[in-house]
């Protein structure tokens, strides 16, 4: 992957190509997908540059997660190291430039991780795995700029152990957020304000495992299936169709160390 640490990976919307987060290296590449889905050489390497606050954590560029906006058009790059989410525009031939408006930045020592946008694409959400936030920006489609709008805690505010956020994912409908704390062994439930985007701190429940590190919606959006990295379990929860809330349902599923959890969907004639 021309880099150290791969994390996080994407295709584009045309399939053409898939981008790869280097973590520890803090480098993004971009590859070419032959039609028998092999990967050509590399179209694009961008090396990210700089460091945080937090010396242990941010001694350098980290990226974590390499993601498009709704529409295709942005290619968005959260920089734990940086605390920077970086904007790019990816050509037809597989480059990556900066976008006119290159980059959003968080507090520092917060530590961006992953991103996740609003259905109607006016809002983006940033998981902040440092200090255990989530940061509500407004979004330009046509730009691709990021507003700053709102930070809050995913976490309760009496809770004083390890803070570590890892998975960020709104409901399709619009009206829940919700994130995973690994130190806290929960997932953040917000309500979110459909006009302003804002967040609203519902509630964590807890995952029944140790260090939830991913978590995804069925397809159906009714359930989800939560990963327990050190526990080696999955949790399947009902989502509440009037609160958000999680119900769990059926017994735990024994997986080693599982750390994500993704869906095959049937083609699409």
């Amino acid at each position: 992957t021309l880099g150290t640490d791969p994390c996080h990976v994407v295709l584009d919307p045309t399939g053409h190509f898939l981008l790869v987060a280097n973590y520890s290296s803090g480098s993004v590449a971009v590859f070419p997908v032959a039609a028998d889905g092999r990967l050509g050489p590399p179209s694009s390497v961008i090396q990210h540059q700089g460091r945080g606050v937090d010396a242990s954590r941010q001694e350098g560029p980290h990226a974590h997660c390499v993601t498009f906006d709704p529409a295709g058009r942005f290619v968005f790059v959260c920089d734990l190291g940086l605390d920077r989410v970086l904007v790019y525009r990816l050509s037809a031939d597989g480059k990556l430039t900066a976008a006119g408006h290159p980059f959003a930045t968080v507090s520092p020592g917060s530590g961006p991780r992953h991103l996740a946008f609003s259905p109607d694409a006016k809002f983006a959400y940033v998981l902040n795995e440092l200090a255990a936030t989530v940061t509500t920006f407004a979004y330009d489609a046509g730009t691709g700029a990021l507003t700053g709008k709102q930070t809050v805690s995913t976490l309760p505010a009496d809770y004083t152990g390890v803070k570590s956020c890892a998975e960020i994912v709104v409901h399709p409908s619009g009206r829940w957020l919700y994130a995973s704390n690994r130190g806290h062994n929960s997932i953040a439930l917000f309500t979110i304000d459909p006009a302003s985007g804002l967040l609203k701190y519902e509630t964590t429940q807890d995952t029944g495992g140790r260090t939830p590190r991913h978590f995804a919606l069925l397809p159906s959006a009714k359930y989800l299936v939560v990963a327990n990295q050190n526990s080696d379990t999955l949790r399947l929860c009902r989502i509440d169709e009037a609160s958000g809330r999680l119900q769990p349902a059926g017994e735990m599923i024994p997986v080693a160390s599982p750390v994500c959890v993704e869906f095959l969907l049937p083609a699409k004639n």
